[in-house]
């Protein structure tokens, strides 16, 4: 599954995108929820964790932790926005 980076998570990955495996040939547990992506995201990059907020979409809408994944959705990283 593909995820897009927008803001700051971009800088964080280093990427505008970011390609999770959707089998687990390693035998490492693969995100089927927001919730296990967002955990998973954390492990690999910690300074997620770090910010105010992040929240996740799924195929252009806001999506909580219980919502289920899979490699067709479009995924995206919306970190906090900060204006005036």
């Amino acid at each position: 599954m593909t995820v897009l980076l927008f803001g700051v998570t971009k800088d964080i990955i280093g990427s505008p995108t970011l390609s999770i495996p959707t089998a687990s040939i390693t035998g490492k547990k693969v995100p089927k929820t927001v919730g296990e992506l967002r955990m998973y995201l954390g492990k690999l990059y910690p300074r997620l964790n770090k910010l105010s907020s992040l929240a996740i979409a799924v195929n252009n809408s806001y999506a909580k932790d219980e919502k289920e994944i899979n490699s067709y959705d479009e995924i995206a990283l919306i970190p906090p926005v900060s204006g005036g």
